[in-house]
């Protein structure tokens, strides 16, 4: 019998994905581990691979379409083979947001302004970029409907944006904006004659007027990954109490090191520091790098620290493991390779998964001090601010120093004041005593 190939589950809080390019057309041959489509989760790009040898019978699901996970996106099967009754593309996942974003009238405004010619569709492959193609269904817009101008008619981003431009400019238009504007609301009935006046019925709240921002464009839809940290965040923030410390490092001795190291052909950043000093703090202070839900504490044995990188579409957060048992070299060459892997879209779900400790460092964009929001499953969260020379006082006198200020966000639930506070304190002794590392990195 035919076999399903389902859209795959790759993280436990991921709900669908975007099938965004097939690598093989039906009716070619199969064989296990053979590449089937590439999908895009709310974090990265991933290869699924086929577990059924045979002939790809049908591809349901088309490229740029978003769907659950579980949902069936072809059929594997001997060559004739007939398929299950009512094999049809599943619905999209992604739900409409607003009756004013782009992807929920574009369907309202086609009637009044024609989107583009249909795109080239080669032996049932639509022909569009990976980037157009995420675009496209972040956007609300079938791709199908776009005429492509890249080689062989294939689409471009700059062609999805250009669809989405003329969308946006017909739905401001009076025809369309007519055509899509919600019904008035029924005009309210008359409240009931009152028997006596201890009887009577409140007086109605009239209804708060609506704000309408005529310089405002059509509303954009967020993005999966936008969509995901806001859920995530939002729960953090409404669900755990936080509260944070701060405190100053004299950062001067870590970057006169630095600098000595990379003369003579170590080159380390200023993170890596950051890391290997907050896993030894972790494993002094095993608290903070537990979990609770309030009820109960769950230690861990082992640290894994997520180090936060900036996207685009919004941020990841790539895990090292056993950060704590790593040398300085290491931890720069895993940093280095894991951030490089976020950027180009190849993390696994693997590299984001089982984070025990997560540092947010702006430090490189000029940033005085922040506070972080707990990633859910941990306790804390290191917030990292710029390196900037400052006045202070020595002994008797004012020098100049490299100062960097940390912030510690904290679960309050397992993690007190008093405990946020040495745990900083011991960071803080560790990134000032530079001749430990000096050892470290000549004893490795």
């Amino acid at each position: 019998m035919a076999h399903p190939i389902l859209m795959p589950k790759p993280g436990q809080m991921t709900e669908e994905c975007t099938l965004v390019a097939w690598h093989k057309r039906e009716g070619d041959p199969v064989t296990k581990g053979d590449v089937l489509f590439e999908i895009e989760t709310d974090k990265s790009n991933m290869d699924v691979e086929a577990f059924e040898e045979g002939v790809l019978l049908k591809r349901v699901v088309e490229e740029g379409q978003t769907v659950a996970v579980n949902a069936v996106c072809a059929y594997i099967g001997e060559a004739g083979e007939a398929i299950p009754n009512g094999a049809a593309a599943p619905a999209v996942a992604s739900a409409a947001v607003g009756v004013g974003s782009v992807g929920a009238v574009a369907g309202s405004a086609a009637s009044a302004v024609t989107v583009a010619a249909p795109a080239v569709v080669e032996a049932g492959r639509l022909r569009i970029s990976p980037r157009a193609s995420r675009l496209a269904a972040s956007a609300g817009i079938d791709p199908r409907t776009i005429t492509g101008t890249g080689p062989d008619g294939r689409i471009t981003e700059r062609d999805v944006r250009g669809a989405l431009a003329v969308v946006a400019s017909a739905l401001a238009s009076p025809a369309v904006s007519a055509a899509v504007a919600p019904a008035p609301a029924p005009a309210p009935a008359p409240a009931p004659v009152p028997v006596s006046p201890a009887l009577a019925a409140p007086t109605p709240r009239p209804a708060a007027p609506v704000f309408v921002d005529s310089e405002a464009g059509a509303p954009q839809q967020m993005s999966r990954m936008r969509r995901v940290i806001a859920e995530r965040l939002t729960l953090s923030a409404t669900t755990v109490p936080q509260f944070t410390v701060t405190v100053a490092v004299d950062m001067t001795r870590i970057l006169a090191l630095r600098t000595e190291l990379k003369g003579a052909g170590t080159v380390l950043t200023v993170t890596d520091f950051i890391v290997s000093a907050v896993a030894q703090s972790l494993i002094e202070f095993p608290t903070v790098n537990s979990r609770t839900d309030g009820v109960s504490i769950w230690p861990r044995q082992r640290v894994h620290l997520g180090l936060a990188v900036s996207l685009p579409d919004g941020l990841v957060v790539p895990v090292i493991r056993d950060a704590d048992r790593r040398s300085l070299v290491e931890l720069h060459a895993r940093a280095a390779e894991l951030a490089e892997a976020a950027r180009n879209g190849s993390l696994l779900p693997d590299d984001m998964a089982g984070g025990t400790f997560t540092i947010s460092n702006l430090g490189m964009f000029g940033v005085e001090e922040f506070s972080a929001i707990i990633n859910p499953g941990e306790s804390a969260i290191l917030a990292v601010s710029s390196v900037a020379p400052q006045a202070v006082v020595i002994g008797d006198g004012i020098g100049i120093r490299q100062i960097m200020k940390l912030t510690l966000t904290s679960d309050h639930r397992i993690v007190d004041g008093e405990l946020g506070a040495r745990f900083l304190n011991a960071l803080r002794r560790r990134l000032e005593d530079a001749e430990a590392f000096r050892g470290e990195i000549l004893n490795s």
